[in-house]
This record gives structure tokens, C-alpha cells and sequence, in this order.
């Protein structure tokens, strides 16, 4: 069994208050595609999404980005096609609230892997350089088996995803997927 996690693909991500933009537009049918390819095949797939509530003076990112994926607004509500993918293999799909950048930080999702016997973690998702990043760089700490699918990871920063595409490579030895294939 293998896991895949859809890392922060919502409406707030992707054209509201904190907006990656159109490369994020550009892979929602990729996003939505290997959602329902690792829930047809019965792998363990989670939707980690970014939590917040409104006025979080202590949270760190609050000075750092204007408030998003606010609990109850439409902007943490999953993007596109995706949110169709959810609705009907819901019993077939984690969800996941995270309040930091990784999906490990202050989840279960190590206990959720463990428990299941997974060793091999795909992540899809923005931003590459921010909340897909910090994920791959705690899974790679706890020992996990990487896989970024290129073309289902975006970001507003070019550069950013540029050098992490190159980091997850060179630096935490994960396997970075393009139409299905190790490149």
C-alpha cells in the first residue's frame, strides 16, 4: 500500500487570499487524476488542509501571509474537479486539518502511515516551495520513501519551485514523478 497526500489544493490556495495561481489552475485535472488513481486502488490517501481561525495573533505565519483557509469559509473548500474526487470516494479518503506547514507537525499522519504498514508517500499539492517542502522534509526525517509528482506540484514563486524540485532530488533522495514516471 502506498499513500498519497494532496497537500493545501484549495480554493484559497489556488484563486483567493493566498493565490499560487494559474500553475496551480494548470494541474487541477493531474491533482484530480491521481487522487482518483490511488483511491481506486485502495492506497491510503489524505487531504492534509492548511486550518486556520479568524485573528491568530500567536500563529506564526500570521505575520508572514494575510489570513486564508479560514475555518468555515469557502476558501478552505477543496479546488475544482478535486472537490467532485472527495465527495465521491469520501469513504476512501482521509481529511487532515494541519496548522503548520507540514502535514507531520501536530497530525497523526506518522501514526496514520505506521498503522497501515506504508513506506512509500507521493505528494501532490502547493506550494512547492512552502507546505509540499516542509512535508517532504519531515517524511524524509522519519525515514518514509518520497515520490513529488512534478506535474501535480505548484507555486507563485518560480524559483522556489525550481529549487525544490532539485532538493527533493539531490538533498532528501526522493523520486520525482512526471506523467506516471521516475524521471
Amino acid at each position: 500500500m502506498k499513500a498519497l497526500i494532496v497537500i493545501d489544493y484549495t480554493y484559497d490556495f489556488v484563486e483567493g487570499k493566498l493565490p499560487v495561481g494559474e500553475p496551480a489552475v494548470a494541474i487541477e485535472d493531474r491533482i484530480a487524476q491521481l487522487t482518483e488513481e490511488f483511491a481506486h486502488r485502495g492506497d491510503y490517501v489524505v487531504m492534509a488542509v492548511d486550518y486556520h481561525r479568524l485573528n491568530e495573533p500567536d500563529h506564526p505565519e500570521t505575520l508572514l501571509f494575510p489570513p486564508h483557509n479560514i475555518e468555515g469559509t469557502s476558501g478552505r473548500e477543496l479546488y475544482g474537479r478535486l472537490k467532485a474526487v472527495y465527495e465521491e470516494h469520501q469513504d476512501q479518503i482521509a481529511w487532515m486539518d494541519k496548522t503548520r506547514y507540514s502535514a507531520f507537525c501536530g497530525t497523526d499522519l506518522e501514526l496514520q502511515l505506521r498503522s497501515r504498514g506504508i513506506q512509500e508517500v507521493h505528494l501532490i499539492g502547493v506550494c512547492t516551495d512552502i507546505c509540499v517542502l516542509h512535508t517532504a522534509v519531515d517524511a524524509y526525517n522519519k525515514a518514509f520513501d518520497i515520490y513529488v509528482h512534478e506535474d501535480a506540484v505548484a507555486s507563485f514563486n518560480p524559483a522556489g519551485h525550481e529549487f525544490s524540485l532539485g532538493h527533493f532530488r539531490t538533498t532528501l533522495g526522493a523520486k520525482i514523478v512526471k506523467n506516471g514516471v521516475p524521471i
